[in-house]
């Protein structure tokens, strides 16, 4: 006999059963919603693309170690996306004469990387991708962080839950170039600066040592014999000083925050919790002003940011912030008293269908009862029995289940009651 098959998922990656599911879309919707009050427009695109587009400007890491690639059946070699800027780019330029700039966008794909599953990291997870495409540096950057911070506070979290570090590349390259790095030399020591926060402070020593003798980080602190570092230092203060005076208030100056993307050539920033027990990076973002021009023409300036279901899950959750449960999209539990009362029900839940009502019907054998526990298990919020004596009547009674509450309406009241619940 064959070995039954495995009913896990792949390793690293999830399955979203009904209530799981619910609980993402209950995410989805606050972002949705709040992103539709800054003028933002939803956007997506297949997962698979070609490598080439990664090659081009993504980190080494990701491109060589983190990337599903394969050669299809053309002998053309095709990625799972793990990130989504680089396609936003690529649609950009594909239409950036019918366009109409600044482009706010922003889409809720799922993106893949191959790497070690651990809390926050997984191998597929879905990510708010936000960007606002034609302004140049200035006010396009303050109001891109205004809005990440807007759609934490979204979700309840207060200034004190977390804060959001700002920084900047060509404060960092100016830094670099002062500490005697060439170009090449950037590029490894940012890498390095990306990852200083997995690595202990000896082994970020070490490695950077022997790049310069002189740490970039320390001219950035002190930076008054290399004007090209305070200048850039000083545009960097006047953004955080900005938004505080806009009511982002714990966003704070940190020259070790780099990201780790190629591509970023202006501020960048990430948002990081202050809880202890989940004391890391949530999400981030930056200026990526040359990254539509890889397609040809003049470059397009750009900023925006990525959010990861995973990362935001943990941090709603480390502060309490996620519901114990989210209620069913399903708005009545109509319930049978007897078998022979199901077709009945059937027409009567086709007509509140046709008004719109979202309608479960019972169709089983099930006691009112345990009818009535099904519904509160299934978190539907309305139930009301139809059967002989509601079509004799033209009424029924139904009960607000959180409540135990009980009224008796004719049919017009019960679509105004539904509507109401929404």
């Amino acid at each position: 006999m064959d070995e039954p098959l495995a009913t896990e998922p792949y390793k690293g990656v999830r399955d979203f059963y009904p209530a799981d599911w619910a609980k993402l879309q209950w995410i989805f919707t606050r972002l949705r919603e709040t992103l539709a009050l800054w003028g933002y427009e939803e956007y997506n695109a297949s997962p698979l693309e070609r490598a080439e587009l990664y090659e081009a400007k993504t980190s080494e890491e990701i491109v060589n170690e983190q990337t599903y690639t394969f050669v299809d059946r053309g002998e053309r070699r095709v990625t799972l996306r793990p990130e989504m800027t680089p396609t936003l780019a690529r649609m950009v330029a594909a239409k950036r004469r019918e366009l109409a700039l600044p482009l706010r966008w922003f889409s809720l794909p799922n993106v893949f990387r191959y790497e070690r599953p651990q809390r926050g990291r997984l191998r597929e997870h879905y990510q708010l991708n936000v960007d606002l495409v034609g302004l140049p540096e200035g006010e396009a950057d303050l109001e891109t962080v205004q809005l990440a911070h807007a759609l934490m506070q979204a979700f309840g979290a207060d200034d004190a839950s977390f804060v959001i570090k700002i920084n900047s590349r060509p404060l960092l390259n100016a830094a670099c170039r002062a500490a005697g790095l060439e170009d090449d030399k950037i590029q490894d020591y940012l890498r390095f600066l990306d990852r200083n926060e997995k690595i202990s402070r000896e082994e970020f020593l070490t490695a950077t040592g022997t790049l310069s003798s002189q740490d970039p980080l320390s001219i950035i602190d002190t930076p008054d014999d290399h004007r090209d570092v305070a200048t850039e230092k000083a545009k960097v203060l006047e953004h955080v000083a900005r938004l505080k005076t806009a009511g982002v208030t714990n966003a704070v100056f940190a020259p070790h925050v780099t990201r780790g993307f190629d591509y970023y050539t202006g501020m960048v920033f990430e948002v990081f919790d202050t809880d202890p027990s989940n004391a890391r990076s949530l999400f981030g973002g930056g200026r990526f002003d040359g990254l539509v021009a890889l397609f040809g023409g003049e470059p397009v300036p750009a900023i925006g940011f990525g959010m990861g279901d995973v990362t935001l899950m943990d941090f709603l959750e480390a502060h309490g912030l996620v519901p114990d449960h989210v209620a069913s999209t399903t708005q009545l539990y109509l319930g049978t008293p007897a078998p022979e009362d199901i077709p009945a029900a059937e027409a009567f839940a086709a007509t509140l269908r046709k008004e719109g009502l979202r309608v479960f019907v019972n169709l089983t054998e099930r006691a009112l009862g345990d009818q009535i526990k099904d519904a509160l298990k299934r978190s539907i919020h309305l139930f009301a029995a139809y059967g002989k004596d509601e079509v004799a009547s033209g009424s029924l009674r139904v009960k607000v289940l959180a409540t135990s509450t009980e009224s008796t309406v004719t049919t017009a009241e019960l679509i105004r009651l539904v509507r109401a619940e929404r």
